[in-house]
């Protein structure tokens, strides 16, 4: 086994490149999802502001996208820790918003009016 510093940085970096990878991904599905509600909107059945949301919660997954990228890039243990500590905050936090979306999307859905009867 390694020794135990050499073991978390290998961790740190792990968890960075878990971060960067994901939140860049979840930055497209909350733009697939955008493009989605404004075909939505469009047809007629429903208009909701979670479109609005999601372009903001993108944005929280970018910087949680740029923060592990930096973390990654940072030269010292210790500020690599900070920068991917921050990093991982915001991307909890934009997972925590986009499920309060998800609900928000449901809800508007389930009672926008049936305009084909």
């Amino acid at each position: 086994m390694g020794s135990n510093g050499n073991d978390n940085t290998k961790l740190e970096e792990d968890i960075c490149i878990h971060i960067f990878t994901v939140s860049s991904a979840m930055v497209g599905v909350c733009l697939t999802v955008i493009g989605l509600i404004r075909v939505v909107i469009t047809l007629g059945k429903a208009d909701t502001l979670a479109d609005d949301l999601l372009a903001s919660d993108a944005l929280l997954f970018l910087t949680s996208c740029l923060l592990s990228y930096a973390a990654l890039r940072a030269r010292s243990f210790r500020r690599m820790h900070l920068i991917e500590r921050a990093a991982d905050v915001v991307f909890i936090t934009a997972m925590v918003v986009m499920t309060v979306i998800c609900g928000f999307i449901t809800y508007a859905m389930s009672i926008s009016p049936n305009t084909s009867h």
